[in-house]
């Protein structure tokens, strides 16, 4: 199981609390951006493309924590830019542990040695690393455009682990990517002692560099789950719901849910969610009441929603389902019981995917031109 039992107790009960209270609409998860500037230059991020003035800004702890409070969900994702940079990290983090929150601290985890090194953060239960990992030694650098960062990252995760803390990853996956190469990474990071991953689509960022290799067709994108999350080895274990892997296999149909994730960073609060910029506002009352949603998500038409499966508006859907009828219950239940996805015809296009070549542009379906250009900036 990839989450603690505590933890699965708190969001369970919140759920419940927001349905019985009728309350259609409700977050999740925070996306919290206390900055946008990062140590390294992926070809697939589009959050380090703003110019320097802004890279150079970053939230104060008490508009963290303010955000936090306002939101009100139970869980808080910290991504960036990258985290680590910023000065006052170990306070916005101590502060929402207080705050009794649930912190997954996304980083590259270039400097997470040195962080635990310098006693920056202490183990707990509410603190969770979500260290972002692409692939394995070769291909994670090539991802992220610098050589020598899988092994920084790794060395991080081992100290991680070793001193008590909480440790997933997170794995975004392009275009082409290779499911037997994916699958063996999957067993080095359980190697690592990870308490689970999460693994979700690249979505096309208009800032990113690389525009060729997002996954960019919704069929192919569920053909592509379903070999690589079929079959399952009892050992993987997934820091996700259930429900949205099957998603992603392509064996469930949700609606977006874009307030599910609500976005606060240092313009605001992002509307409508962490991926498109269409605005933002003061408040997260002013978020949730003053959005059109109805014209965001698959139903709506709107051409930026089409081929999403981002984890950030689906995950939500996904979590809703369980707690909103029987239906939804037995089918975690039994997704959680009955795990390993037995599918020959899978199986046999995983064999056949072994037999081509791939490198590390392919394995990981990054285009080599936007990588060097990334890599050079």
């Amino acid at each position: 199981m990839g989450v603690p039992v505590s933890q699965m107790w708190t969001v369970a009960s919140y759920v419940l609390k927001q349905r019985w209270s009728g309350r259609k609409r409700y977050p999740l998860v925070l996306m919290l951006e206390p900055l946008f500037r990062c140590n390294l230059a992926c070809a697939g991020c589009g959050k380090i493309q703003y110019p320097a003035h802004v890279l150079k800004r970053e939230l104060s702890v008490q508009q963290c924590l303010d955000a936090a409070e306002e939101c009100g969900a139970p869980m808080v994702s910290i991504p960036g830019g990258e985290p680590l940079l910023h000065p006052d990290i170990t306070e916005i983090v101590e502060g929402l542990i207080a705050m009794k929150k649930y912190v997954y601290l996304c980083t590259n985890a270039v400097l997470l040695k040195k962080a635990l090194e310098e006693g920056k953060f202490s183990p707990s239960k509410y603190l969770t690393f979500s260290v972002h990992m692409d692939g394995e030694g070769e291909h994670h650098d090539f991802a992220v455009c610098r050589e020598g960062t899988y092994e920084k990252a790794t060395a991080g995760i081992r100290l991680a682990v070793e001193r008590g803390f909480r440790v997933t990853t997170n794995t975004t996956i392009f275009d082409g990517a290779d499911p037997n190469a994916l699958r063996g990474f999957f067993d080095t990071m359980m190697d690592l002692g990870v308490e689970g991953m999460m693994v979700s689509p690249g979505y096309a960022y208009p800032k990113a560099p690389d525009q060729a290799n997002f996954m960019a067709e919704r069929e192919k994108t569920t053909s592509f789950f379903e070999m690589l999350l079929s079959n399952r080895k009892k050992r993987w274990v997934f820091n996700q719901s259930p429900l949205f892997l099957e998603f992603l296999m392509g064996r469930r149909e949700y609606e977006c849910l874009p307030w599910g994730n609500p976005t606060y960073n240092l313009f605001g609060w992002q509307k409508p969610c962490y991926l498109i910029q269409d605005g933002y506002v003061e408040s997260f009352r002013e978020l949730m009441e003053t959005t059109d949603w109805e014209n965001y998500g698959r139903a709506s038409g709107n051409t930026a929603c089409q081929q999403c499966m981002v984890h950030c508006g689906y995950e939500p859907s996904a979590v809703d389902h369980t707690f909103s009828s029987f239906g939804g219950m037995w089918g975690t239940v039994k997704a959680m019981l009955f795990n390993l996805y037995a599918n020959p015809s899978a199986g046999k296009r995983l064999a056949e995917e072994a037999k081509k070549p791939h490198g590390p542009m392919v394995q990981l379906g990054i285009d080599s031109g936007a990588s060097e250009k990334a890599g050079a900036a």
